[in-house]
């Protein structure tokens, strides 16, 4: 079979799914790319890295990295109607990286993605809040069992809501912030434009705590800064497509994905083997995000004639 025919075939496969299956999809990319993203921090912070100057080098690499695409495609596709909404997400979002450099310096990576699965726990209340979408109960029974499954995995205690675990949530929270904001902007509104602007306004948020903290990197950490800037980029552009193209309350409980990139990094980078509590937990995880999709692709299949079930 020719490339052609392969890539011919994919597209065709591609436009057969619905709109939330490909969201969801653009989720797990998203999931792997931050995943990957927070073990680097991880390691560079272990090598005295502040985390402010991570937050900075991330989101300035992130924007440089944007320039020869924006170069090729003009800048026309940077042009907004909504200047306000941009810097909005800019600093909540910035604020959130640094939140959550901070919380990755402090405790253990598989404590940190755990916490983290809180944004769509977020994401679905402030989508029902702010955007009005209506939820059916057997995706908010999924969506909640899902969440049971990050507290079986977490096994919540004295000591557990430390600085670290604290800094964490707040990135939780200010990433499913930024996120339904995105649905506030119209459909003309670009990724790139949202990625461009989004990126310059965290930069210039976190520069002026970066000088503060300064560490000249050497030849070898400039690379592993450079591929994590590079790989926080690539995640942001696939969550802002999934949350563009799926109902934010369909496309969020994919981001539970975390758990299985995180726990295969966590045994093949740093030998860490998972507990009994924590399999549990991934499983119940798993288990909803798939009944999830299986859910979706029913009702889709069902067409106009099936019954609409009542929003909760």
């Amino acid at each position: 079979m020719s490339m052609e025919a392969s890539q011919t075939r994919l597209q065709s496969a591609w436009l057969r799914l619905t709109p939330n299956q490909r969201g969801a999809v653009w989720m797990i990319g998203a999931a792997t790319g931050f995943t990957l993203n927070s073990a680097l921090v991880k390691a560079l912070g272990q090598a005295d890295f502040h985390p402010f100057q991570l937050a900075f080098l991330r989101t300035a690499i992130a924007l440089l990295a944007l320039l020869p695409i924006i170069w090729r495609g003009g800048k026309e596709g940077l042009k907004s109607r909504h200047p306000g909404i941009h810097v909005i997400r800019g600093v909540i979002g910035g604020g959130a990286v640094v939140a959550g450099f901070i919380g990755l310096t402090l405790i253990p990576l598989a404590d940190f993605m755990a916490l983290s699965f809180t944004t769509p726990l977020f994401i679905i209340l402030l989508a029902v809040l702010l955007l009005g979408e209506k939820v059916r109960w057997r995706r908010w029974s999924a969506t909640m069992v899902g969440f049971l499954g990050v507290v079986v995995m977490v096994r919540p205690g004295a000591g557990t809501l430390e600085l670290g675990a604290l800094c964490a949530l707040a990135m939780a929270f200010g990433i499913a912030v930024a996120s339904t904001m995105v649905k506030r902007l119209p459909a003309e509104e670009t990724p790139l434009s949202m990625l461009f602007w989004f990126s310059l306004s965290a930069t210039l948020l976190t520069a002026p705590l970066a000088a503060l903290v300064w560490r000249a990197p050497n030849v070898g950490e400039w690379l592993w800064l450079i591929v994590m800037g590079v790989l926080g980029a690539g995640a942001q552009f696939l969550i802002i497509r999934a949350y563009k193209v799926g109902e934010a309350t369909f496309v969020a409980p994919f981001d539970y994905s975390k758990l299985l990139i995180a726990g295969a990094i966590g045994f093949f980078v740093f030998a860490e083997v998972p507990d009994l509590w924590t399999l549990a937990g991934a499983a119940i995880i798993v288990a909803s995000t798939l009944y999830i999709a299986r859910r979706e692709a029913r009702l889709q299949s069902d067409g106009p004639e099936s019954p609409p079930v009542p929003p909760s």
